[in-house]
């Protein structure tokens, strides 16, 4: 039979009629969004269907290898254009015919609206469904939160738009979510053949709105709401979003579904106007901006197809973890064989963790294994295309690695370092091919944190950056590019807002209640918490490495080096900021550690003063913003988004607060730079306004406007 007519938005929908089913094509690339052109075309193709008397049922479906992979995020920030998704599903919902709609790959946020609002739903292998809108701080707005508790019950409901992560088509099943799971690869074949099965049988619509589950069992409806109320303060701190979506989800207990899309839509609006919204917005757009370097722009990648990586202990371990996670082949070399032992059974340590969590079965565990090798002779890398030293940090270890690597390895090969603070530059010295020398600074533990910092040196060449970049995609990691400096841009920032808070110290706080202030703003921990957590030798090495070149002019708080003095390293010898009894991750108050502190301030003829947590996150975000200023200013960072992306994945920064930048936008940089003025009166050598900073508030401009992209 000839097509069905083409509506005038045939380029990102179709329509045609195959027998008695009118088949709607959603073909708007790359992952089908719900463009303003989607929506119209949806909902012209669905009034065809509906007044085309030879249809008995509708099938809609994805072009390509999506569904509907959620909202076009070109529309974001923009007044919306009719029709709103909202009333394209309810028309779907209102048709008279049986619609269904087939998924392959993703339906996300308004494409699973979409799905909700379809009489009857099938799921093709690799099919994923998510409702990710509480990571903008939003919530499902078109629908989403009546209809996914009508088909699915509430506790299932809540799981998927609270947690905004994706779940398989089997689980999709299982939940009620859909109603067939087929083994397919053809989602035009699989939909009509279940299209015309239903128009057979004379299947009736079943909208979404009249069915019962929610309510077929209150009692477990209501503990699910109660549950979810109360995990609020734990799990979603400081977020809007959460709460409105259990708003949503009450209304279908108790009122009838045209007043609770009406609810849905208010909590929908208030969610737009909150500050959360906007920087959880900044975050999705600076994650993807943070890649376009002008490198990359320049030059494609090299082949990445084996890895090496020099040095077996936690951090290489962790690395080798990530590489053999993204399928790519890893010989590891260390210096003697028992060495090598331990790094195979670092690795294996990883793997062996996540089958006894059932994360991973134990085939995979040792298919992944079986692309690791070792040996203890460099010329085992000879085929490598890139390898990553991880050895301890003093550059005469370092450099005596990369003269085997440049002995060692075939032309081409990139040499990445995989150092925290040290001059990659002076390093790349000190082979015959600085072109092929990158810093890839992983933080630990490598196969776990998303942020991967990718140092550019002076001599490097545009292709070994690029390669880098696409090394982080490969490890799903989120690469920003930093400039050569003792720390570059997240350590760097970090020791500055950390010699703050040790300056609190000495001038009357305690750790325990900075620790407290810095959690209350959204930290996951606070600093002394997490100096516990990766050592305190580690940064008593790095004072000690720094103590020849220290500014004198800067005020020294030895607090930390009492500590290390006596062995108190944190977690890993059951002391360190926090006592932490028979092995405990959880810390306690430590009285011995205040007494030190107390005998310290005597030292100093310091007189404690009482610091509020208002006083305290005043000058911790200070420090951080003016460094971060400075990062900037000198060029270590791209652009302001760079600084935030790295404090956000590599530092636990709150991501509904945007980063630090993005933060002093929202306050006001004439605010911070005021509070940065008032405490030099105090400190003026270390409070020292960043130039950039001063220059933005005399301009009246803002660290976002620096944020375009610099692409070449």
């Amino acid at each position: 039979m000839a097509p069905h007519p083409a509506h005038p938005t045939q380029d990102v929908v179709t329509s045609r009629r195959e027998g008695s089913v009118f088949v709607i094509t959603i073909d708007h690339p790359p992952v089908n969004a719900l463009g303003v052109a989607v929506r119209q075309g949806l909902m012209a193709a669905i009034e065809a269907a509906e007044q085309d008397p030879e249809v008995q049922a509708v099938l809609v479906l994805g072009a390509g290898r999506h569904f509907i992979a959620g909202a076009d995020i070109r529309e974001f920030g923009k007044p919306p254009q009719p029709p709103l998704l909202t009333d394209v599903c309810n028309r779907i919902e209102a048709c008279t015919k049986p619609v269904v709609a087939a998924v392959q790959g993703s339906a996300l946020g308004g494409g699973l609206e979409v799905v909700l609002a379809a009489h009857y739903r099938l799921a093709l292998p690799g099919a994923k469904f998510a409702l990710p809108e509480v990571t903008l701080g939003l919530l499902p707005g078109a629908g989403g939160t009546q209809r996914a508790p009508r088909l699915m019950g509430v506790e299932a409901a809540l799981d998927l738009m609270l947690d905004g992560k994706p779940i398989g088509a089997r689980q999709a099943q299982a939940l009620g979510l859909v109603d067939r799971w087929v083994d397919g690869t053809d989602p035009v074949q699989a939909g009509l053949a279940y299209a015309r099965e239903l128009a057979a049988s004379g299947a009736p619509v079943r909208p979404t709105r009249d069915l019962r589950i929610a309510v077929a069992d209150m009692p477990a409806a209501s503990q699910a709401l109660d549950a979810a109320r109360a995990s609020l303060n734990k799990k979603y701190r400081g977020l809007f979003s959460p709460a409105r979506i259990i708003d949503a989800v009450q209304a279908v207990l108790d009122r009838p579904f045209d007043e609770g899309l009406r609810l849905e839509r208010d909590y929908f609006r208030q969610c737009l106007d909150t500050p959360q919204r906007q920087a959880l917005i900044h975050t999705f757009f600076a994650e993807r901006e943070a890649a376009k370097v002008p490198e990359a722009g320049r030059a494609q990648p090299r082949p990445l197809d084996r890895v090496g990586i020099v040095g077996g202990g936690t951090m290489g371990a962790g690395i080798a973890v990530a590489m053999l996670d993204a399928g790519l082949p890893v010989t590891m070399i260390e210096r003697d064989e028992p060495s090598l032992e331990r790094g195979r059974a670092n690795v294996a340590k990883v793997y062996d963790s996540l089958v006894k969590r059932g994360r991973l079965d134990a085939a995979e565990r040792d298919r992944r294994l079986g692309m690791w090798s070792g040996a203890t002779d460099y010329q085992a890398l000879a085929d490598a295309d890139l390898v990553v030293e991880a050895v301890f940090e003093d550059m005469a270890v370092k450099s005596a690695v990369f003269a085997e690597l440049d002995r060692a390895c075939k032309p081409g090969a990139v040499l990445a370092s995989n150092t925290s603070y040290l001059d990659i530059d002076q390093l790349a010295k000190t082979v015959s091919r600085p072109q092929d020398v990158i810093g890839l600074h992983f933080f630990s533990p490598a196969n776990i944190m998303k942020l991967l910092e990718i140092v550019v040196p002076d001599q490097v060449a545009d292709d070994v950056v690029a390669t880098g970049f696409a090394l982080a995609r490969r490890l799903k990691k989120v690469a920003v590019r930093a400039g050569v400096c003792d720390g570059f841009i997240g350590n760097r920032i970090l020791a500055v807002y950390r010699l703050a808070a040790d300056y609190m110290l000495a001038d009357g706080a305690s750790p325990y209640q900075i620790d407290q202030a810095v959690r209350g703003f959204g930290f996951p921990m606070g600093p002394f918490q997490v100096a516990d957590l990766a050592g305190g030798d580690i940064g008593w090495a790095a004072r000690k490495r720094r103590a020849p070149t220290r500014d004198p002019n800067l005020r020294y708080v030895p607090i930390a080096d009492r500590l290390c003095e006596r062995g108190w390293f944190g977690q890993k010898t059951g002391r360190g900021w926090y006592l932490y009894p028979e092995g405990g991750r959880a810390g306690q108050e430590d009285p011995e550690v205040l007494a030190i502190m107390d005998e310290e301030r005597r030292k100093a003829g310091a007189a404690p003063r009482a610091f509020t947590q208002e006083d305290i996150m005043r000058r911790y975000m200070a420090a951080m913003i003016n460094e971060a200023a400075n990062v900037v200013h000198q060029g270590i960072a791209l652009r302001p988004l760079d600084v935030d992306v790295a404090m956000l994945y590599g530092f636990g920064f709150p991501r509904y607060r945007g980063g630090p930048l993005h933060y002093a936008d929202h306050v006001g940089l004439d605010v911070v730079l005021a509070d940065i003025r008032a405490f030099a009166a105090e400190d003026p050598h270390f409070w020292k306004p960043s130039p950039l900073l001063v220059e933005l508030v005399e301009q009246g401009r803002h660290f976002n406007d620096l944020n375009q992209s610099k692409q070449g």
